[in-house]
């Protein structure tokens, strides 16, 4: 139950428990639709036996609507088997018709309850035919007829002493205990017990027991020495730590979650070193191109990332939509660099573009923060953000994480291409370490201010968000954050487009927040979104303006301004978005919102 509390982010509308002992007849079992809670009053009232192996499920639905019969587990016809699943099984509908025409019948609307009916039924063809049960074969020939994503865990009443699993495009990991063994969707499920990891490849099953942990490939060849890993996060890094909400404590962690990135890049000369990027050197400075791939939060980092690279390596950088990239025929060469960003690791649209770009003869660096996460095993090469477990479904520490990775990626680039001085990058990255500070600085001032602006639009209607240069993706991020969280219609512009179109979307008492840049260095810009913001004031928008401390000729503009420190253009993004969250998260909190677990959405996206 510790273990699902940890991973209720993943999904949060069902939770269901299946349990076996020696001596069970049947597989023990609850479930129940609505948060874990509901869950937990049910075993309270009315506790469960004692068990040698478990498993459980919080569901996010995407296979029949969410009640208590769609929730997992899932039985077998003989109740000897129960199955929980992430994932989509494309094939369920023939295979619920074949089983159908034997006799089989199913009670709820998902295609889990056929691979669990699909499961007993081989588990038993088995035991006929060999005299005693092998849950861990009849899953592997269960894989084999499945197509779409999943992945699977089973436990067999016949079999008390392991738990089977498979994984094809979804998530497994194994915990390895001392005199007991875990598997999860996420080590956030197991790292209160154990902070030893193993991953587990694609078209992989898995058995474990007390004391021992099987890999096999689907055909069940055993596969040796699979990869090990340390989660470098203790379980406390996922709880709330006093705060009122993840989100409120995820926030407060951007200062750390940029401090831990920059940490140990750098060797005694002050060179940048990217340790965990094994592309040779000699391919990076063939890269003529770069291609960003990802989705939502994470494709405005790469936004960001696009403004940053061009300016400092010279070579074009394009960011596209994850789920859009390989349905259009891209042009992918040797000499492109993909760049896949997710926070998960898992993000399946993000997955299936890099695989399509490595199909081509692209290479892939991937920017994660998942530790043993399928995204980065599948990249040629990967750099972590050490931005430590986001629990709150709306990203908000992960987005600076990947914004700074994506600045080192760009300086390790000019580096090696020579398209930047030596001392140039060394400034660049003091400015770079000075930004956790100048976060802190918003954050310790700016609340106040921030509060009392939510409270006083509480009953805007929409928003829109206005930026140029590097504000524009800022912009679409602070935008998002409002629609995830605060359910409020919300559009981030490119400052420019407003007179070619959405400034008919303005209206009187209607707000509008526009990401002023720095006077100091881009004044072109800066005079550019006085004028935007002048022009929605003249239409009776109430203005909210993101500006630079002392920049006193917003204050001739703006209704409300939320003040950052000076920083660099370029690197703005990193304190700019920081009172955009705390909005987002306090206009949420004032309409009585579940602020860490917004309706509709899950934090990782493992379907297509």
């Amino acid at each position: 139950m510790q273990g699902l509390k940890r991973l209720e982010y993943r999904g949060y509308d069902s939770a269901g428990v299946a349990l076996a002992a020696p001596g069970m007849d049947k597989i023990a079992w609850r479930k129940k639709a609505g948060r874990l809670n509901k869950l937990v009053e049910d075993l309270e009232k009315k506790p469960m036996p004692d068990a040698t192996v478990a498993i459980g499920h919080t569901r996010w639905a995407t296979n029949g609507v969410p009640s208590d019969v769609n929730a997992h587990p899932h039985m077998s016809q003989d109740g000897k088997i129960a199955v929980i699943h992430n994932g989509i099984i494309e094939n369920a509908s023939e295979l619920k018709f074949n089983l159908e025409a034997e006799g089989y019948t199913f009670a709820s609307s998902t295609d889990t309850e056929v691979a669990a009916k699909l499961l007993g039924k081989i588990a038993n063809e088995i035991v006929e035919k060999q005299g005693a049960p092998d849950l861990f074969e009849a899953m592997r020939r269960v894989a084999r007829m499945l197509t779409g994503a999943f992945t699977l865990l089973a436990v067999d009443s016949r079999q008390p002493d392991i738990v089977v699993g498979a994984r094809h495009d979804s998530p497994l990991v194994v915990g390895l205990g001392e005199g007991e063994n875990y598997l999860g969707s996420d080590v956030a499920a197991f790292v209160a017990y154990t902070k030893h990891a193993m991953e587990l490849g694609q078209d992989q099953a898995v058995c474990i027991s007390a004391d021992k942990v099987i890999v096999t490939d689907f055909e069940g060849n055993v596969v040796s020495n699979p990869k090990r890993f340390t989660v470098d996060w203790d379980a406390s890094a996922a709880e709330k730590g006093g705060w009122d909400s993840y989100m409120d404590k995820e926030i407060h962690e951007d200062p750390a979650a940029v401090s831990e990135t920059l940490l140990g890049r750098f060797d005694a000369k002050g060179t940048l070193n990217l340790d965990e990027v094994h592309i040779d050197e000699d391919v990076f400075r063939q890269v003529d191109k770069i291609i960003v791939v990802a989705c939502g939060t994470a494709s405005y980092a790469g936004l960001v990332a696009k403004y940053a690279i061009e300016h400092w390596v010279r070579i074009p950088v394009e960011v596209e939509l994850a789920h859009e990239f390989r349905y259009r025929d891209p042009i992918l060469t040797p000499r492109t660099l993909v760049v896949a960003i997710s926070q998960s690791g898992e993000t399946m649209d993000t997955l299936m573009a890099l695989r399509h770009a490595r199909e081509q003869g692209s290479r892939v660096l991937a920017i994660c923060n998942t530790q043993g996460s399928t995204i980065p095993r599948e990249s040629d090469a990967v750099l972590y953000t050490h931005a430590g477990p986001e629990i709150a479904v709306a990203s908000t520490k992960a987005f600076v994480a990947q914004i700074v990775a994506a600045y080192l990626l760009g300086l390790y680039l000019a580096q090696v291409k020579g398209t930047m001085f030596r001392d140039e990058i060394r400034h660049i990255v003091t400015d770079l370490k000075a930004m956790p500070e100048k976060i802190q600085w918003v954050l310790d001032t700016q609340a106040d201010t921030i509060a009392k602006t939510a409270k006083q639009m509480l009953n805007a209607h929409s928003f829109i968000f206005l930026g140029r240069h590097v504000g524009y993706p800022v912009a679409l991020e602070g935008a998002l954050k409002l629609k995830e969280i605060a359910y409020t219609f919300s559009e981030g512009f490119a400052a420019g487009e407003l007179k070619h179109g959405p400034i008919a979307l303005v209206d009187a008492g209607e707000p509008v927040v526009c990401i002023i840049p720095s006077p100091r260095g881009r004044a072109v810009l800066h005079s550019k979104m006085l004028s935007s913001i002048e022009e929605v004031k003249a239409r009776g928008a109430f203005t909210i303006a993101v500006a630079e401390e002392g920049d006193e000729s917003v204050a001739n503009y703006a209704d409300v301004t939320f003040w950052r420190p000076q920083c660099p253009t370029l690197l703005s993004p990193l304190v700019d978005v920081v009172p955009l969250q705390l909005f987002a998260m306090d206009m949420s909190v004032l309409k009585k919102n579940d602020v860490d677990k917004p309706r509709n959405l899950a934090k990782s996206v493992t379907v297509e």
